[in-house]
């Protein structure tokens, strides 16, 4: 048996020295793709064992011409990207990391939403032009005693709810998979999402992207919550219309949204650019120095898991290592 493998389909990190340094236990090699494109992916990871993917779409024609692999590990917590269904078929076992920037992105909502209640960009923005003018800024509410709710109730905004407490914010969660007991004790009411988007002064998306919440904030939900609400995503950007999300603003429906996802990023010709009442921040909510570290680690440490025959720790389609184990001894000499 020669050498394994581990491509790489695309990178945001300043280098792969963690992942490298985990895959050499097994001693593995490590290929980049130049670009992020099929062919060139494929060019890299055609023959290889596994793959290691952050952006880049890998589609089901992708998975059929890489018949040497085994995983394709994200470097990150959502998966949309990955073709789970042909990765199944193929006997791919896909994995992703749920858990390496918790702190970060529930730091980054409490920070978006101080921003917003307390009009931080606006106000700089003013007086750093010589515009002292406190009254431009008014009103501004007190958070202690206000409601935010949190749409989903995983790994991270388990996180933001204490932090929104100590802030003395009510949190209520909308999370139909998540049992009542979960949100009781993090000392969180769960509701209906009528009911959380009817009643919050401040809404919060934490839900994975999937078709029943791709526009889940549309124009309906706009016209149901408080004109005085301000709405924050550091999920995925498709969850919101963002037509309807301007819209909503020029109409006084809503007073402001942070948002750190978009539709398409970079974003170009965005209703939401260049608005006082919009912050935008590009797609960071994730970063720290740290988090790139165990990111980069986490998910190479999947890697060297399922070539050294284990069993991963955060699979997406577990079936598949089934599938790959029924096709028996031939598949893996391929």
């Amino acid at each position: 048996m020669g050498q394994l493998m581990v491509a790489v389909a695309d990178s945001v990190f300043p280098n792969l020295d963690p992942a490298r340094a985990v895959l050499s236990k097994i001693g593995a090699a490590l290929r980049l793709a130049e670009k992020p494109t099929a062919e060139a992916i494929l060019q890299v990871a055609r023959d290889a064992d596994a793959l290691l993917v952050t952006y880049a779409k890998i589609t089901a024609d992708m998975i059929r011409q890489m018949q040497h692999c085994r995983i394709i590990a994200r470097f990150g917590i959502g998966v949309d990207n990955v073709d789970i269904a042909a990765a199944t078929d193929a006997g791919v076992v896909v994995t992703r990391v749920p858990d390496y920037c918790i702190d970060e992105v529930s730091d980054h909502t409490l920070a978006l939403l101080l921003a917003l209640v307390r009009k931080i960009l606006f106000a700089n923005s003013r007086a750093r032009t010589g515009r002292w003018e406190m009254s431009a800024v008014v009103p501004i509410h007190r958070l202690r005693g206000r409601i935010l709710g949190l749409v989903g109730f995983g790994r991270i905004p388990q996180l933001v709810a204490p932090k929104a407490r100590a802030f003395g914010l009510k949190v209520v969660t909308y999370d139909p998979y998540v049992p009542h007991g979960v949100a009781t004790a993090a000392g969180v009411e769960k509701i209906d999402f009528a009911e959380l988007v009817r009643i919050s002064d401040y809404v919060s998306i934490h839900t994975p992207l999937m078709p029943e919440t791709q526009g889940l904030f549309n124009a309906e939900v706009f016209l149901r919550m408080k004109p005085t609400a301000y709405l924050i995503n550091t999920a995925r950007g498709p969850i919101v219309d963002e037509a309807a999300l301007a819209h909503a603003l020029d109409a006084g429906q809503l007073a402001g949204a942070a948002l750190d996802v978009l539709s398409q990023e970079p974003p170009t010709g965005s209703p939401l650019l260049g608005r006082d009442d919009v912050i935008l921040t590009p797609h960071m909510s994730f970063y720290s120095v740290e988090s790139l570290v165990e990111l980069q680690t986490k998910a190479a440490e999947e890697v060297v898991r399922v070539l050294s025959g284990q069993m991963p720790r955060n699979p997406i389609n577990p079936e598949a290592l089934k599938s790959r184990r029924e096709r028996g001894p031939a598949m893996e000499s391929n």
